[in-house]
């Protein structure tokens, strides 16, 4: 795996200075009014008849998102651009600084880079109805910039034919037990999002101790967080150290011998906050995606066929795994992503070699 030469704190060093003052900040206190979803925006959309859509949502999933949009609104067509959160980043970075302006609505399993793209106001303001009437607090902008449109969890897992329930790892402190090197798995934060603010808070509540013992475990190495659950499934290492939660339960409900193991020291928590591009050439068409993307039909939709948690208070939660509330989870800290990022990276390839 090679690494990037373009860093997250230097990422808009040529653009930021074209992009200043460019678009208006709301001020503090005053985020800007809630937006339904109206005739006259539908026909808008309808006229402009496509949105770009930049997600590190699994592929499958993703199509699934855009066809149902599709089919609720004929007439405006959803391009899905897919890939690792943190490539996503870098695209839209250099895009910028291109004066390219291909995304639309952008979705990304790392909230810092939320952070990062409203500080060089590349985002624009745009608050829909659920949002405003139901998100909590923390899964939403104060200044109507992004919200969480997806929510999941970054758990261990082991394969059920490879490894026996009473001897399957109960904690990180397990994973770390000689018995499992060269059987386990896990994802890169130099790609993957999710497993940026896994290692963030890993790194924080277990220290970097334990990531150095990991990694002399002669671990298998891949890049997206829905890679290690692939891995599994298919008997290629028995046990995951990290990856991500939905792609397991969709593994699990599809037959796959594959079984989630949520730490007793506490499970990474990672929102996947949306926002609207403050340069979208579509704007109508993003703005109407956003807006239905947020609505407990599509959060829904979301958790059903794409096994996602969602942070509105309307959705149900799937049968077949525990709820949210009954898990001990770690605290996300996407400020510190922001500001910490390329020194996690830059420590991380340098305890794994990779």
């Amino acid at each position: 795996m090679t690494k990037s030469k373009v860093t997250r704190r230097g990422m808009f060093a040529g653009s930021a200075a074209l992009m200043a003052g460019a678009f208006a900040t709301p001020v503090r206190g005053a985020p800007p009014e809630a937006q339904k979803i109206t005739g006259e925006l539908i026909a808008a959309a309808k006229k402009e008849g496509k949105a770009t859509w930049y997600t590190s949502v699994d592929l499958p999933v993703a199509e699934k998102i855009a066809k149902a949009f599709e089919a609720k609104y004929p007439g405006v067509t959803m391009r899905v651009e897919r890939s690792g959160a943190e490539r996503i980043f870098q695209r839209i970075g250099q895009e910028y600084a291109s004066k390219i302006y291909n995304c639309d609505v952008v979705n990304s399993s790392d909230a810092a880079h939320l952070i990062v793209w409203k500080r060089e106001k590349l985002l624009a303001a745009w608050l829909p109805e659920d949002v405003a009437q139901h998100f909590p607090a923390a899964h939403k902008d104060p200044d109507g910039m992004y919200a969480s449109w997806r929510v999941t969890l970054a758990p261990i897992a082991y394969n059920t034919k490879l490894v026996k329930k009473e001897d399957a790892p109960k904690s990180y402190a397990d994973l770390i037990d000689p018995k499992w090197a060269s059987k386990i798995v896990k994802a890169h934060p130099g790609y993957s999002g999710t497993i940026m603010t896994a290692t963030q808070q890993l790194s924080r509540d277990l220290g970097w101790k334990w990531f150095e013992a990991l990694a002399k475990q002669k671990i298998m190495q891949v890049q997206s967080a829905a890679d290690p659950p692939k891995k599994l499934a298919l008997g290629e290492r028995s046990v995951m150290a990290d990856g991500t939660e939905y792609v397991v339960t969709e593994l699990k409900a599809r037959g796959e011998p594959i079984e989630p193991v949520y730490a007793t020291e506490g499970t990474p928590l990672i929102t996947g906050p949306s926002a609207i591009m403050a340069r979208a050439a579509n704007p109508n068409a993003a703005r109407l995606f956003y807006a239905w993307s947020m609505t407990a039909e599509a959060q829904q939709l979301s958790v059903d066929v794409g096994a996602m948690r969602s942070a509105h208070p309307l959705v149900k939660e799937r049968p077949d795994r525990p709820r949210l509330a009954d898990i001990k989870t770690l605290r996300e800290d996407a400020t510190a992503v922001a500001d910490q990022a390329d020194d996690l990276k830059t420590r991380y390839t340098r305890i794994f070699k990779v």
